[in-house]
Order: C-alpha cells, then structure tokens, then sequence
C-alpha cells in the first residue's frame, strides 16, 4: 500500500532513537524518548490551502526535524508513519 498525502500534508518515517548516549550509558526502552527527527516519505501537491498558495519546500528522502506534538500516527503494513502539515516541519537537516 502506498500513502499519497493531500495538499500541504507530509508523510515521515521516524528516525530510531539512540540505544546509548555520548558517554556510552545504555538507555532503557521504556526511558527513552521518541526522536523529533524523521525521513521525508512522501509529500503532497502544495497548491492552494485555506486561501493561500502553498509551496512544498521537502521533499521525499530529506531528513526534517518536526514539531513533538503534531500530526497524526499511523500504522500501515507494520510501518509506522506520521502525516504533518508542511508548517509542523521546524527544519531540514543537511
């Protein structure tokens, strides 16, 4: 199955959280925090959004940095994706 996002909607695949820190301590699973990192999977059509033009400034493959409580979970085929508005995504890791 293949998640197609609508207007200024981005699928993203979370990135695994780091098993140990800087300094070698290994994290707990249940201690460990959900990264706010993720890969771009998918991104929709931009176009107009609530009365504005929308520019897609992602795109599939870029690694973002998004916002800790927006967008919604979902589960297909045993993946986990997060669909967020374009304006959730605080920046693009280079």
């Amino acid at each position: 199955m293949k998640l197609v996002p609508l207007g200024d909607r981005v699928v993203l695949k979370q990135l695994e959280a780091e098993e140990t820190t800087k300094s070698g301590i290994v994290l707990p699973g249940q201690n460990k925090e959900k990264p706010q990192q993720a890969e771009v999977i998918a991104v929709g059509p931009g176009g107009m959004v609530d009365g504005k033009e929308v520019k897609m400034q992602v795109k599939a493959g870029d690694q973002v940095i998004y916002s800790k409580y927006s967008g919604n979970e979902v589960k297909i085929d045993e993946e986990e994706f997060i669909i967020v508005k374009q304006s959730d995504i605080l920046a693009v890791i280079e």
